[in-house]
């Protein structure tokens, strides 16, 4: 008597069917560096939509002098003379910008761009003080008080250190990234939106010229 072959081979499919589906399901995932998985989780945290819009908008078509203007600057620690305002703010950009490994005259061009120093801005899209932070932004960098500036100076440092590590240094995608998200910069392989270029392109202008004056100062 033959064997029923049919019946073996359906037999022998269903167990090639169920070891497949096994291996899918224990297929182990690729390990995700923390930085990244950081920056990821910011991202997805953030508000959905269009980037958000920097309180202070002239950028580098404007002097950047708002730094040793008095009436710029609102500083609610008990400052009672802008000079001494002007001075706190800048040793603080200084100690972070050596904390997390970033051009203290990037801090300064970013903060002029998005505030134009000032500490209580509120954009219309509801990013708030100097670094123009998002509120679940700021709260999974560790900002409790956004409108502090030693708070909200450290948490926009941290999150631009985070995306500049992710894109291996380059400074252009890690600015895109902290304008319009990294989730859309990775997508659009770069800037994905002409505002996000404009912005940009005034953080780097001011970036290189500060950087300029301070070399002429030594």
């Amino acid at each position: 008597m033959r064997p029923n072959l049919t019946s073996i081979d359906k037999v022998l499919d269903r167990i090639e069917e169920i070891s497949r589906k096994c291996g899918e399901q224990f297929e182990p995932r690729r390990p995700e560096t923390p930085k990244n998985r950081f920056v990821e989780l910011l991202d997805a945290a953030g508000e959905t939509g269009n980037p958000k819009t920097p309180a202070f908008q002239s950028g580098a078509q404007s002097p950047p002098n708002s730094l040793n203007s008095p009436n710029s600057l609102k500083v609610s620690k008990g400052k009672t003379n802008a000079g001494d305002a002007v001075d706190d703010l800048r040793r603080q950009v200084s100690r972070f910008a050596e904390e997390y490994n970033i051009d203290e005259e990037l801090i300064r061009a970013v903060i002029q761009v998005e505030s134009g120093w000032k500490t209580d801005a509120v954009s219309s899209k509801g990013a708030r003080g100097l670094m123009q932070l998002m509120p679940r932004t700021a709260a999974m960098l560790g900002v409790e008080d956004a409108f502090d500036p030693e708070q909200n100076i450290e948490g926009g440092v941290k999150y631009l250190a985070q995306l500049t590590d992710k894109y291996e240094g380059d400074v252009e995608k890690a600015l895109a990234a902290y304008n319009a998200g990294p989730s859309r910069v990775d997508a659009a392989g770069g800037s994905p939106y002409p505002g996000t270029s404009r912005y940009v392109d005034n953080v780097m202008a001011l970036y290189h010229r500060y950087r300029e004056e301070d070399r002429e100062e030594y």
